[in-house]
Order: structure tokens, then C-alpha cells, then sequence
């Protein structure tokens, strides 16, 4: 209902509401602890890595004695076990996969949703989660996102084009080529990432420069390809303008770094966290990516889940009382530095290279390359859906793998599956859902949630 009413709405109204659901939004981040927090962690900067170490074995200890008494799913998943006294000791606690949270999700939260900030994550692995997060916890989070922002000058309300998987957009938007919501209050214009293809660049690229913004944060890859376009087309974007872009959601390549940073004449700033409430990896001033000890725990293990420097990331997450995650194999790989020490003055550990988040897409002659962000988030609002995979081997057709849970898994989830893909893909695409018993990995073990076999006739 809500939908149908916006989708009416003149344009002018469609920006208020936008800027309505902000200060709600904003309301349960900004509030309550959110500035004691923030304070804390400036007051922190130049800590060392002992006291870091402290900090952290404070808040692991404290957070496994208050999961233990709250989290009905953690008190029998440890009830014959021996609660470490240490972080030295954590392996002593199981590994918890994303289909063990999956299926005791309702028994892994310690509130009810109404008393929450309810997350709906796809997840780049084709598993969908909902997880809720305290009020304390949320505004905890955005106090060491802005902390880390506040390094480069951002503050809310500065100029922000936003990149990312929000579908505002009506057919009245794109017949008048507008690709684009305004929150004017907080200065933040959001601009669709399903119609970023070769017919409409022009008219996102034109806006950026006319909207003229600090900051953009989003998608690395649809960012990309403004600037990529903005290159081929020999349109120079202003200098001095663009203060950082903040990526999310995908992996940095080097080539992304280089085209946006040459071409907005600006540097990309790095992070790493996730939708279900993984600890921060921040890039500091010098380049570097630093674990960030106080949100949480850092492991990387082999395969016999022995600590090693380039490994999969399990992460033990203090944010995250609602939905707690502790030993959580998150689906990530990272590679550890050899006890590099930073000039910025950050104490916290150095990471030499974030592998996870595959930057893969498909791509619709109707609506151009749908990233990995927007893949994930098709599972938004859907349920019975354990895995999937897309697989392209033709331009105009896509094949969409699915195992699910048969007893959730109903005709209202189907429609709203495929609605979620056409918003992403357009009506002329031919989409073949297949409903499968596994879907295999790769040779190297790893699972491709995208098996794009056209990328040779889009070169």
C-alpha cells in the first residue's frame, strides 16, 4: 500500500517522504549514546595496542556473559562447554555458519523485532537474513562510521550523492530522465542504480556535476561507470569539488581506485562491515586498512581452521546484541599484514588486502550492468530462499538456480522474488527460475553466487 501511494505521489512530495523516513531513520542512529559514543572513540585514537587489546577482552567478555543469559540459541549451543576467561581462549566456542544462523534465527535474537532495528540483508552468498539490532547497538555503529568519515571532513548534512540498491524511482522518473530523490533537509541525493546503462549516463553524469557534491558513497561499480562514460566522452568532471568516496558493499579494485580517484580528482576511502553486523575495517589516511579491535574480534583461519595470515574471516561482533554474532563465518577472506606499523598514529592492526565481495554483475540490454550489490539485495522481503545463483549465457536471458525452504518458500515469495528482478533487469528479459536441489561450487571450492558467461561480448 505504501508503495502504490508513493508511486503517485508527485515529485516534490516523493523527496518529503524521503526526507520523512531520514529523521526517523536518523532519530534511533543519532540518538541516545550515539555522541558518547563518538567522543569515546576520538578520545581512543592514539590508544595503543595493548590498551586496544584490553578494550576488546572487556567487551568480548561482557558480550559472551550477555548473549549466554539472553540468546536462547547460544545458551544450549554452549551449555557443556567451558566459557573462555580470554580472547586466547575463543576457540574453545563452535564456528557459527550463515545456515546455522539462518535456521535458529528466531532463537538467536534476545529481543522482539518491535523493540528493534530490524536489517534486511540478501548477502553476497545468495542466503537471506533478517537481523535486528538494539537501538544502542545502531547508534554505536553509525558513531564509529562517522568517526571514521569525520578523518575526512564528512558530517551529516554535508552535500552526499548516495549510491545504492534504493528502487524510488517511477516510470513518470525515468520518462523525464530523472534517476534521482532529494532528502533536501539532510542534503543527500539518492541516485538509482538499476538504470545505470549507456542510454541514461549522460543524464546521471550532467546531475552530478550540477548537484556538485562532498561526498559519494555506494557502489564502487555503478560509480564506475559515470566515470568511465565521463572519460570516454571527454566530459571532465569539476576539481575541487568531490572531498572522498566512501565504497560499499564491494570490493575495491585497483582499477576502480584509479578511475574514480583520476576522474573526481579525489581519493577512495576503503571500509569493510556488513548488513548482519560484522566489525569495521577502516582505510586511514595513509592507505591503510586497520581491523578496528573495539567493534569486535578479528579471526583468520585455514581450512583446518588453524589462525593464518590469508585465510576466511570469522568475526565475533560487539555490536551486535540483538542478533548476536559470535564466531561467525562470515564468507570472506582478507590477508593479515607481518606486524606492519602505520604512521597515521592508529594502534589497531594493519590488513594487507580484503578478498571477499566479489565486484561480479550480470548485465540487461534494457537496463545495463546489475552489480553484486543489487544481485544480493533481491532477497529483500523474500523468505524460503536457503541459496541461489544466477547464470547468463545468453544477452537477453538469465537463469536463476534456487534451493528452498518448501514449506516457506509460497507463490507470494515467488511473485515478489521476480518483482525484485525486474525492478533490477526490465520486463524484456527472459528470467528462468529453476528450483534445484544444490547448487555446485567451483573447482577451488569457492561458490560464484554470479556466472556471468557473456562478459567477452560486452568488451
Amino acid at each position: 500500500m505504501k508503495e502504490k501511494i508513493y508511486k503517485i505521489l508527485p515529485n516534490f512530495f516523493q523527496n518529503l517522504l524521503v526526507s520523512l523516513y531520514n529523521i526517523i531513520s536518523y532519530r534511533n542512529r543519532y540518538g541516545g549514546n550515539y555522541k558518547k559514543y563518538k567522543t569515546q572513540f576520538f578520545l581512543n585514537k592514539n590508544l595503543s595496542l595493548k590498551e586496544l587489546k584490553t578494550i576488546q577482552e572487556q567487551e568480548f567478555l561482557s558480550f559472551v556473559e550477555y548473549v549466554v543469559k539472553h540468546s536462547k540459541f547460544y545458551k544450549k549451543l554452549y551449555r557443556n562447554l567451558s566459557l573462555p576467561n580470554n580472547i586466547s581462549e575463543i576457540d574453545k566456542l563452535p564456528i557459527l555458519t550463515k545456515e546455522d544462523l539462518r535456521k535458529n534465527i528466531n532463537e538467536v535474537y534476545t529481543l522482539p523485532k518491535s523493540k528493534g532495528i530490524i536489517s534486511k540483508t540478501g548477502g553476497t552468498t545468495g542466503k537471506s537474513l533478517e537481523v535486528i539490532f538494539t537501538k544502542d547497538d545502531m547508534q554505536k555503529r553509525f558513531a564509529l562510521l562517522d568517526y571514521f568519515r569525520e578523518w575526512y571532513g564528512y558530517k551529516l548534512g554535508k552535500k552526499t550523492a548516495w549510491f545504492s540498491g534504493k528502487a524510488l524511482l517511477t516510470e513518470r522518473d525515468i520518462k523525464k530522465n530523472r534517476f534521482w530523490k532529494t532528502d533536501y533537509l539532510y542534503n543527500v541525493r539518492y541516485y538509482s542504480t538499476f538504470h545505470i546503462n549507456d542510454k541514461f549516463l549522460i543524464h546521471y553524469l550532467n546531475n552530478l556535476i550540477k548537484f556538485k557534491p562532498e561526498y559519494l558513497v555506494g557502489f564502487p561499480s555503478s560509480i564506475m561507470e559515470i566515470a568511465k562514460y565521463g572519460i570516454e566522452n571527454n566530459i571532465k568532471f569539476p576539481k575541487n569539488t568531490i572531498k572522498a568516496i566512501f565504497p560499499t558493499a564491494e570490493t575495491v579494485t585497483p582499477e576502480i581506485r584509479k578511475v574514480l580517484s583520476e576522474y573526481f580528482h579525489t581519493r577512495v576511502v576503503d571500509q569493510y562491515a556488513s548488513s548482519e553486523g560484522a566489525p569495521f575495517i577502516f582505510e586511514c589516511p595513509q592507505g591503510n586498512l586497520h581491523l578496528e579491535l573495539q567493534s569486535g574480534i578479528f579471526e583468520v583461519l585455514d581450512e583446518k581452521n588453524n589462525p593464518a595470515k590469508e585465510g576466511r574471516l570469522v568475526i565475533t561482533s560487539f555490536t551486535t546484541h540483538g542478533t548476536p554474532l559470535i564466531r561467525y563465518d562470515i564468507g570472506d577472506r582478507i590477508i593479515l599484514s607481518d606486524n606492519k606499523q602505520c604512521s597515521c598514529g592508529n594502534k589497531n592492526p594493519v590488513v594487507e588486502k580484503i578478498l571477499g565481495r566479489i565486484d561480479d554483475y550480470i548485465f540487461s540490454p534494457e537496463t545495463g550492468k546489475i552489480n553484486l550489490g543489487n544481485i544480493s539485495n533481491t532477497l529483500k522481503d523474500v523468505y524460503g530462499i536457503k541459496k541461489f545463483q544466477i547464470i547468463q549465457n545468453e544477452l537477453n536471458k538469465i537463469i536463476i538456480k534456487i534451493i528452498v525452504d518448501k514449506d516457506i518458500f509460497d507463490k507470494k515469495n515467488k511473485n515478489k522474488f521476480i518483482k525484485n528482478w525486474r525492478d533490477r533487469v526490465g520486463n524484456k528479459m527472459k528470467i528462468e527460475l529453476m528450483e534445484v536441489e544444490n547448487i555446485e561450487v567451483e573447482k577451488s571450492g569457492k561458490y560464484r553466487i554470479v556466472k556471468n558467461n557473456i562478459k567477452h561480448l560486452l568488451t
